[in-house]
């Protein structure tokens, strides 16, 4: 065996025997997105920060999803349904545009214009929506931008009737 497949061998035991350690925060079970398999979501994984609000980064057993926190305070999905024309709130927060769906605990956080859409859950109450946002920004910004939210006074006015 050449030496650097007994390295890559070598290197993903002592990767399986890491996750195996006792007291490792366990693997926190997400649905993948419906897209999940999208080329464009692995540009975003891949830029994913190691920690978000101060919570550190978690494995998670499916595609195209992460957590942070211990249990989870911010959990991410790309992949789901790219939102259309809605009259949610939506906020530009670094040049990305997010759909924001209060819920009760977790509110969700949706790219706008954007194909894959990604998904961020999170509470409110445990983490500030504005550094969750910015965190991520970076990441989520990886999916080109084709649309923009726009608010009524932006918005094209319907034609009059007659």
């Amino acid at each position: 065996m050449p030496a650097s497949s007994r390295a890559v061998t070598a290197l993903a035991i002592l990767a399986a025997l890491v996750v195996g350690l006792p007291g490792c925060a366990s693997v926190v079970d997400v649905d993948p997105a419906v897209d999940a398999a999208n080329a464009r979501c692995a540009d975003v994984m891949i830029a994913l920060p190691p920690t978000v609000a101060e919570n550190q980064q978690r494995a998670t057993n499916s595609q195209a999803t992460s957590a942070w926190g211990d249990p989870s305070k911010v959990v991410l999905r790309c992949g789901v349904d790219v939102p259309g024309p809605t009259t949610d709130p939506c906020v530009t927060v670094n040049d990305v545009d997010w759909v924001l769906r209060e819920g009760d605990p977790a509110w969700t956080a949706t790219t706008y214009g954007r194909d894959p859409a990604v998904e961020v859950l999170f509470d409110p109450e445990e983490v500030a929506s504005s550094t969750v946002l910015v965190e991520l920004g970076d990441a989520v910004s990886r999916v080109e931008q084709a649309r923009a939210c726009v608010g009524l006074a932006d918005a094209t006015p319907a034609p009059a009737g007659g």
